[in-house]
């Protein structure tokens, strides 16, 4: 059966709505220049009503820095921290130990050559990534509606259980599984109706698709 993460939440409904609809993991952002950046206080009482009721929590970062690991470990204690920069295997390593959670890995994706960086991160990575390569000069490493070739990971196997994101919605998120056979997706502005603003409405059409899918 295909999970689903929503991703970038900030509201107290958006949560609800993705609670409610079966999501798997909720998503929070912690990057100041995308406009689903929240504070890890902010996160945390958003998560409160939520927590330890079968679904996980995972703080969305970029290359963080220690202090932001501690801040996020201290205030939100999320299940998961996913790392969507140039973060090597032995800083993933580092951020899972300092943690004490699991790391998901995200790899910007638009060749088969960038599927196989995943190879690496076997051995320290409890989930990985894959989404699409920004365009040129974009801020933002993911959340742009970008999409890759899903068939780039049809017939792949990795050692670890793998999202797929970039440009997925209601729908076309059925084709998506269909092609790439992938066991959880990843979806943030593919349910939102403008920039950052998450819609309670997609996010229940959507879960509602993965659920079909």
């Amino acid at each position: 059966m295909t999970t689903a993460k929503i991703c970038g939440l900030s509201t107290s409904e958006t949560v609800k709505a993705a609670f409610d609809g079966g999501a798997a993991f909720l998503g929070f952002v912690f990057f100041e220049k995308s406009p689903r950046n929240v504070a890890p206080e902010v996160a945390a009482r958003l998560i409160e009503p939520v927590r330890n009721r079968g679904i996980k929590t995972v703080a969305v970062t970029v290359d963080p820095d220690d202090a932001l690991i501690d801040r996020l470990m201290a205030t939100m204690r999320p299940d998961l921290i996913q790392v969507h920069g140039k973060e090597t295997p032995s800083r993933v390593r580092e951020i899972a130990v300092r943690a004490g959670v699991g790391v998901i890995k995200a790899f910007s994706v638009s060749t088969s050559a960038d599927v196989d960086q995943a190879g690496a991160f076997d051995t320290v990575a409890e989930h990985l990534m894959f989404d699409a390569k920004p365009v040129e000069g974009s801020a933002l490493p993911g959340g742009t509606g970008a999409r890759f070739d899903w068939g780039l990971l049809a017939g792949r196997r990795f050692s670890r259980p793998h999202f797929l994101a970039g440009g997925l919605d209601p729908w076309n998120v059925g084709e998506a599984v269909k092609v790439s056979g992938t066991p959880i997706v990843d979806v943030s502005s593919g349910v939102e109706r403008g920039p950052g603003l998450k819609d309670p409405a997609l996010i229940s059409a959507f879960l509602d698709a993965v659920k079909r899918a």
